[in-house]
């Protein structure tokens, strides 16, 4: 490596490390600022919380490093050119593709680390994520109740809340219905209701303020009561709610919390069982043609063994009935539905392909965003001819708002099935991409097409 490479190197050290942390810190200020108020003065440990932001910096740095090398590529090569460097380095025989060998050989090798990060680090601390979040909310259950939904998360209780103050856990216009006893049926109506905890978290508290409650014995249909109340307390155990956090494998891991390894093994197994559907769709078609035409009835296509033994959530036990033939009059009658059946079935099992293809891809076209983004800085700082923070900045910002619309969009798209998932996640890529190669070529060959227009000063 010659000194002018080790000079780039050097100087774009500094704006790498700027740019990145300036993401974090803006992600991060945005988590704190909606989530924060939410966990402060709930009773949970000070090392609790500081685990929950560490788990969620980790998501944060994958997108960071990108938008790192994009900042440092236009400050360093924007500098460069406003010190009239790069038309010393030209004029002694060198090229912009040779000066931005350097920072696209750092570009590689953050790609390298970057995809490494995000297929082993990143997937098991979204999984710590989700178990510590999973046992804070069992916690304090008002954290995940949701405005105007219904939750479950109070054991023996169902709960609709149409406005939930987190900071002073009431919720307002609520109606819980009590669930605990098989023999009686109670719902409970309040203006508000706040949850507080015992000091030894042993018990929850109710504090219900004018409301009134419905009662009712299912043994006894004719006592109904209706009893009227402006403060009414009710207490019950917080067995499952106080902080333990969960041995690892207690939850199922999603897409986000799994390698590329375990969702190929997913993805494989999901399409041999769209083949599985496939195949017997074909003989219920085969069985019924020969029934009406008086032929021979086709031979029972062997069971696939993997069929059996895959999760029974992938496609519903309604959807497989189609193609279990019980009467083949029968079957005959309701083919048109039949055939709309599977449809769907396979639909389910193609969407859930798509997530998981989706979430395969990102993991490679997020990381290779290092790799791309030198290719358009380096021009854009030379185009520019200025390094400074702000212009910086807002090409960068104008990237990152190309790149994630196009990134968000094509993730929509793939997991409704309207775009392949390969080119919806590669395809901010490819458009930043191809536009980096177009401005590196015409500036290393000096083609300047961005003029400005000279005015003719007439006496």
């Amino acid at each position: 490596m010659n000194k002018i490479s080790r000079y780039i190197l050097r100087s774009s050290l500094a704006p790498f490390i700027f740019g990145s942390s300036v993401v974090i810190f803006l992600f991060l200020m945005q988590f704190l600022m909606k989530s924060l108020y939410k966990l402060l003065g709930k009773g949970l440990d000070n090392v609790i919380i500081i685990q929950l932001i560490a788990y969620n910096i980790s998501w944060m740095v994958v997108l960071a490093i990108p938008m790192g090398v994009l900042f440092a590529s236009l400050v360093t090569f924007g500098n460069m050119s406003s010190a009239h460097e790069v038309t010393i380095i030209k004029a002694s025989g060198g090229s912009l593709i040779k000066m931005m060998r350097p920072l696209l050989f750092a570009g590689v090798l953050l790609f390298l680390f970057t995809f490494w990060y995000n297929d082993y680090i990143l997937p098991e601390t979204n999984y710590k994520l989700k178990t510590l979040t999973f046992d804070i909310q069992r916690k304090k259950p008002i954290l995940a109740i949701e405005p105007e939904q219904f939750s479950m998360d109070i054991e023996g209780y169902t709960i609709l809340a149409r406005e939930v103050d987190t900071a002073t856990n009431i919720l307002y216009s609520v109606t819980i219905y009590d669930q605990r006893q098989y023999t009686l049926n109670r719902t409970i109506s309040a203006e508000s209701c706040k949850l507080t905890f015992s000091n030894d978290m042993e018990h929850v508290f109710f504090y219900y303020k004018n409301g009134e409650i419905h009662q009712a014995k299912n043994n006894n249909p004719t006592g109904y009561r209706i009893i009227k109340f402006n403060e009414y307390t009710l207490v019950t155990s917080t067995q499952g709610f106080g902080f333990e956090q969960s041995k690892e494998g207690i939850l199922s891991r999603g897409d986000r919390e799994m390698n590329i390894a375990a969702m190929r093994d997913i993805v494989n197994q999901l399409n041999q069982r769209k083949n599985e559907i496939y195949k017997r769709f074909k003989f219920m078609i085969d069985e019924h043609f020969a029934y009406l035409y008086g032929e021979e009835l086709p031979e029972q296509i062997e069971e696939d063994e993997n069929f059996s033994e895959f999760d029974p959530s992938v496609v519903t036990s309604n959807n497989l009935s189609i193609i279990q033939n019980n009467s083949l009059m029968s079957n005959l009658m309701h083919l048109p539905n039949n055939i709309i059946n599977t449809q769907n079935s396979i639909k389910l099992v193609q969407q859930q392909i798509n997530s998981y293809e989706v979430e395969i891809y990102k993991k490679y076209a997020i990381p290779f965003a290092c790799v791309i983004f030198v290719l358009v800085g380096c021009p854009l700082g030379i185009i520019t001819k200025r390094g400074n923070f702000g212009v910086s900045a807002a090409i960068t910002l104008g990237f990152y708002i190309v790149y994630w619309a196009c990134l968000i969009g094509g993730e929509k798209l793939a997991d409704r099935g309207y775009a392949s998932p390969v080119l919806s996640m590669w395809l901010g890529n490819i458009i930043v991409g191809i536009t980096g190669l177009i401005l590196t070529i015409k500036i290393n060959n000096e083609k300047v097409f961005f003029k400005l227009k000279k005015r003719n000063n007439k006496k």
